[in-house]
């Protein structure tokens, strides 16, 4: 049996770096979050952003997460940031998705590039409908949807700052069906 475990999570991960390896450009990413509906209108009102154009996430029983981003005040990169995420709870399976963090003023941003930034279990993302998804919840718990390509993504009006945040998520292959414990965290290296 643990054989067969060991072979799955190899599995799991092999899928998912090739998934990475197609990867999009920070530009493509920027561009496809500024043509989704509501999150289009984020980028004129909020002081920066992190993008993460492929975040990688995997597993069986236990799982993680990890993805490389940049950091932009005012339009002009001002760090990178890695995120990753460990999960325990019923998962099965992997995917890839590109993520965006607004910040609605300098006080969060300052808070999110202060170190090692960790979101709260009830954090959670508006999900740009582009392609299968299966979860879009920073904090865990279980969600589905489907629809068309990233180029023709959308967003629902519902999104919004909350402790002066928003984040969206585009989900960009694979499935996962997740009832999981735990948050994103994230470090910070200026440039």
């Amino acid at each position: 049996m643990k054989t067969f475990i060991r072979a799955t999570m190899a599995f799991v991960l092999f899928s998912l770096a090739s998934l990475t390896a197609q990867a999009d450009t920070y530009s493509d990413a920027i561009e496809t979050f500024k043509n989704a509906g509501a999150s289009a209108t984020f980028f004129d009102k909020s002081v920066g952003y992190a993008v993460f154009p492929t975040i990688g996430k995997g597993g069986i029983g236990i799982g993680g997460a990890f993805g490389e981003g940049k950091v932009y005040r005012e339009g002009a990169v001002i760090g990178t940031s890695d995120m990753t995420q460990v999960t325990i709870g019923f998962q099965l399976g992997g995917q890839a998705f590109s993520q965006i963090i607004f910040f609605e003023n300098e006080n969060s941003l300052v808070n999110f590039i202060a170190g090692n930034f960790e979101f709260s279990a009830d954090a959670s993302a508006v999900a740009i409908t582009a392609a299968a998804s299966a979860g879009a919840n920073t904090g865990g718990g279980a969600s589905t949807g489907l629809s068309g390509g990233k180029n023709n993504a959308d967003t629902d009006s519902l999104g919004g700052y909350r402790k002066g945040m928003a984040i969206f998520t585009i989900a960009k292959g694979g499935l996962m069906y997740q009832a999981t414990l735990g948050g994103q965290k994230y470090s910070y290296t200026a440039l």
